[in-house]
């Protein structure tokens, strides 16, 4: 009797826990769900597919934003999630050092007859899921029609693993699926980000530098030396040639008319 009162209680506390692990039979609600893009560039980082779109429903939009504390070693980096879509099954972030090999961390929000969360890995290669236990808290959902939306924070990321570059780089992958009495049908993904640095609320922004306008360095154009040469101005020797030989013909005829009338 007390070996049973003594597992009962670990029990509860179990189910108590404020981090629990992302498993197909954890269940939640939470009403007061709201996400909005207030914020995104300066104070999270947000993807969306189709590009700027409303995640408060009025809208079509697949959207998550992220929000990352100060890596803790050896732990990792804690991520403040918040993720919005519709869906007549469940919605997904995928984090991934390279969606093309390897896994993904798959977080689902979903319906099925009510709000269920579940951590998953995805295979890159096949697309196959599979069960996982992942590290989340404070997980908060809501579901609207087709509309589903999230919160959670998973507590120790490290999607780079052994490589080299920041643990904060990550592809964020969206998709959706449907479901089957709680099992999850193939992941279809929308959107993969390409790598982006979570910890950077404006990693996916486009930067982009206006150049000043160039200078137009067409020279001014010379003076045609030969041309000046050859132009004839008024009152030049060119001018006055045409006249002095007007001139001298004028002499010569009239000293012809005077000899003519001398001979007679």
């Amino acid at each position: 009797m007390a070996r049973g009162l003594t597992l009962l209680v670990a029990a509860l506390v179990v189910y108590v826990t404020p981090s629990v692990q992302g498993t197909s039979h954890l269940s939640f609600s939470n009403a007061s769900v709201d996400i909005t893009r207030s914020g995104c560039g300066v104070d999270k980082l947000c993807v969306e597919t189709p590009d700027d779109c409303a995640p408060d429903g009025t809208d079509s939009c697949l959207f998550v934003s992220v929000v990352a504390a100060a890596p803790v070693a050896p732990n990792g980096t804690m991520l403040s999630i918040e993720l919005s879509g519709n869906s007549i099954g469940y919605i997904a972030l995928g984090l991934t050092a390279n969606a093309s090999e390897g896994n993904t961390m798959l977080f689902v929000c979903g319906n099925d007859n009510g709000f269920f969360f579940r951590t998953m890995t995805l295979n890159n290669t096949d697309a196959a899921l599979t069960g996982n236990e992942e590290q989340v808290s404070d997980i908060r959902g809501t579901v609207n029609g087709t509309l589903i939306k999230c919160e959670f924070n998973i507590t120790s990321v490290n999607t780079t693993r052994s490589r080299s570059s920041e643990a904060t780089t990550s592809s964020i992958l969206l998709g959706a699926g449907n479901t089957n009495a709680m099992t999850l049908l193939p992941f279809s993904r929308m959107l993969n980000s390409g790598p982006l640095n979570l910890a950077d609320p404006a990693s996916n922004l486009i930067r982009t530098t206006t150049a000043a306008p160039s200078v137009n360095a067409t020279a001014a154009p010379s003076v045609n030396a030969t041309a000046a040469t050859n132009t004839t101005m008024p009152n030049s020797g060119g001018a006055v040639q045409p006249l002095a030989v007007l001139l001298l013909l004028s002499v010569l005829s009239l000293a012809v008319m005077l000899r003519e009338g001398g001979c007679g």
